[in-house]
């Protein structure tokens, strides 16, 4: 594939993605969690399952505002989860009245309630969470390519490595909005270990195809050393390169090396998140659908977004260097 020939079209693309995912996020927001926003979670069973709406009209017939309700299952049976606003004795009592009724066997396994305090607690330790992991890894990348500070410095590649990672965060957050708008998914503390997750997969495969870049680099280019004088008098050695082919060919050859092993990798990962998806847990659907719509974004991201932008840039810093 002509991924560098026409890195244009593939960056534009991306951008259109990263526009329209921002868009989402803007426009619809996500649907938080009780863990971020604080309340209480009642968790019911059942031996014989009612309908979720007849739960959720049960819930909303209480008055006690707002109510959000999902399936949940384990190996004592299935049931429900309602979170609501932090409820008193009285209100709790009401509410798992109303619930047990509602079907055969029907009783209270759970009753949490977070604070406000708590909420915004985990809210800013998700933040720092995500915040460190795309410090680390720009340090990370920086230290790891520090090799081969020409054409392109290797505090280039971090930064692209970090800049790719948000399309890579944009385009999961969005899916989960639509699923919070249409489908009433809330993101809790288990969608930022989504995003956590997905950071990792993206950033290990796109460094793979730096690392195959960088191999190539050192295979096509020669090395040249030379004294110069320097202020006080003394001789540093100055050490300069010369590409034996342009800079776009050497990551193409790399990008079209590491093809298959990237797409092998996002579809072996993709076929088990669709089987867990079909086969799997109702409780998990929420999160393998978004960490199945981030892995893809990712494979995207690593091939199409990243590579472009690295010889963009060599070229762009190139015209700035035969201006002077």
């Amino acid at each position: 594939m002509k991924i560098i020939a026409y890195r244009k079209l593939w960056l534009l693309i991306g951008a259109g993605i990263v526009t329209a995912a921002a868009l989402i996020v803007l426009t619809l927001g996500l649907k938080p969690s009780i863990d971020f926003t604080g309340g209480s979670l009642t968790e019911v069973r059942y031996s014989t399952l009612p309908d979720k709406a007849v739960v959720e009209a049960a819930a909303l017939a209480t008055n006690l505002g707002t109510v959000s309700v999902r399936q949940s299952s384990s190996d004592v049976g299935q049931g429900y989860l309602v979170s609501t606003r932090d409820l008193n004795e009285g209100e709790r009592a009401e509410l798992s009245a109303a619930l047990t009724a509602l079907g055969e066997g029907g009783e209270i396994s759970r009753f949490t309630s977070i604070g406000p305090v708590i909420g915004q607690e985990l809210k800013d330790k998700a933040v720092w969470a995500i915040g460190a992991v795309l410090l680390l890894t720009i340090c990370y990348v920086a230290f790891a390519f520090r090799g081969i500070g020409w054409p392109v410095s290797s505090w280039v590649y971090g930064g692209i490595t970090i800049l790719v990672l948000f399309h890579d965060i944009l385009v999961p957050m969005a899916a989960m909005s639509l699923m919070g708008y249409f489908l009433g998914a809330e993101a809790d503390i288990l969608f930022v270990t989504v995003l956590l997750t997905i950071l990792g997969y993206s950033v290990n495969d796109t460094i793979v195809i730096f690392d195959r870049v960088r191999e190539k680099l050192h295979e096509h280019r020669t090395e040249h050393k030379k004294m110069v004088k320097v202020v006080g008098g003394l001789d540093q050695e100055v050490v300069t390169h010369t590409l034996l082919k342009p800079f776009d060919q050497i990551v193409g050859q790399a990008v079209n090396e590491t093809m298959s092993r990237s797409i092998n990798t996002s579809l072996t990962v993709v076929l088990a998140l669709v089987a867990l998806y079909f086969f799997g847990s109702t409780v998990t659907q929420n999160f393998i659908a978004v960490l199945l719509v981030g892995v893809l974004a990712g494979a995207y991201s690593s091939i199409f977004i990243a590579n472009p932008l690295l010889v963009m840039y060599e070229e762009w810093t190139r015209g700035k260097r035969e201006v002077k």
